[in-house]
């Protein structure tokens, strides 16, 4: 029997290095995910991975500074219930900058779909500001900032740097404070109708939810700050959104039931 003196032969180079990458990845110890280990790395373009526990839940890539884009995550994460910094590790690897052309993370990705690994891919962990369009859309059962809403008794202790001294400040300056300190978004919409508030020493220590009760009690009639799953918005009208959590105005704070 004659054998064909011919046949096909594909070549994947993508999954030639996802398997390397994935490879030299695994060769990793996991270190955990604390300030002092991000700022040991140097900052480089790269790809890396996160772990909750043992379980590989999230991949992604830096185009310009690994320790940059982990902070990122670090100080997300810091800001959610239900989940602990503690629990939390990450690898990564220095990747030149000219591989980024071919996706990295992207081939990291599918290597580990197959096993159901990084879910924390496709449920909403990387977004950042998802815009007004998301304020009214009902968050999803498996969403990230379901799982893991924000703290609103999250501890602001660089807010006390700005507010410390004549104990006075304006509405708007408290509002830009208040956007830099937490660790997750805050998308508000500035009048010049805002005064001058007074700030109690006892801000030193104030949670998130301590400061957006101080800055709906100065607020303007009709106005409203929503505490959604995953950010906060403050407008100029009174709304019921699907997946808040809690409303605060200038007559107080109503927490809404199952949240």
């Amino acid at each position: 029997m004659l054998l064909e003196n011919h046949a096909e032969f594909k070549l994947s180079i993508t999954k030639a290095l996802g398997d390397q990458l994935s490879a030299a990845l695994m060769d990793l110890r996991p270190a955990p995910l604390t300030m002092e280990n991000i700022q040991l790395l140097r900052p480089l373009p790269g790809v890396y991975q996160l772990y909750k526990g043992e379980e590989l839940v999230y991949v992604g890539k830096a185009d310009t500074s690994l320790p940059q884009r982990i902070e990122k995550h670090f100080r997300k994460i810091s800001g959610r219930r239900n989940i602990s910094l503690a629990e939390m590790a990450f690898t990564c690897l220095y990747v030149d900058e000219d591989f980024g052309a071919v996706a990295p993370e992207r081939l990291l990705i599918n290597k580990h779909r197959g096993q159901g690994e990084v879910p924390w891919n496709y449920n909403g962990f990387g977004n950042n500001d998802p815009g007004k369009r998301r304020d009214t859309t009902e968050v999803d059962a498996d969403h990230f900032d379901r799982a893991y809403p924000i703290d609103l008794e999250y501890k602001c202790a660089e807010l006390w740097q700005f507010v410390s001294g004549s104990g006075t400040v304006s509405l708007a300056d408290l509002l830009s404070a208040t956007k830099r300190a937490l660790p997750y978004v805050f998308r508000y919409q500035a009048s010049s109708a805002f005064e001058a508030i007074h700030v109690a020493e006892s801000y030193e220590c104030a949670t998130a939810d301590e400061i957006l009760r101080t800055v709906a009690s100065h607020l303007p009639d009709m106005w409203q700050i929503t505490a959604l799953p995953g950010y906060l918005i403050m407008y100029p009208k009174v709304e019921e959104y699907p997946s808040a959590q809690r409303y605060y105005t200038a007559s107080g704070v109503l927490e809404v039931s199952g949240h």
